[in-house]
């Protein structure tokens, strides 16, 4: 009877041991975000500088976009908010917010910058 009760405490101990190693399954680990930035006339920008700002830190990364306009800021935490803006030659985009509720691990914003202003 000992023998059979040392087996089964094995037995949940194993299993407690490595369900604790195992993530969980609705936790994201990081996420992307990607996006283009043109003129008001749809025209790709190419080295306008995007700020990207932890709301819950307001530490700020910075990005200068490709030849296309597109630029990439990868290993987000999807646990906090960042606002994201572009400025080129003195001219400001609008700033745009990634939420933390947007459950997108690739998310995409396209932001706009009107040279005539």
């Amino acid at each position: 009877m000992r023998k059979a009760a040392g087996i089964v405490a094995a037995i949940i101990l194993l299993g407690m041991l490595a369900a604790g190693g195992a993530a969980p399954k609705n936790e994201a680990q990081t996420r992307t975000l990607t996006g283009q930035v043109t003129d008001k006339a749809d025209v790709p920008i190419a080295g306008a500088v995007v700020y990207l700002q932890n709301t819950r830190t307001q530490a700020v990364k910075t990005y200068i976009t490709g030849e296309k306009g597109d630029y990439r800021f990868s290993s987000l935490s999807p646990n906090v908010d960042y606002q994201v803006r572009a400025e080129y030659q003195g001219h400001k985009s609008d700033t745009k917010t990634l939420s933390s509720f947007d459950s997108r691990s690739n998310a995409v914003l396209h932001l706009k910058i009107n040279m005539a202003k």
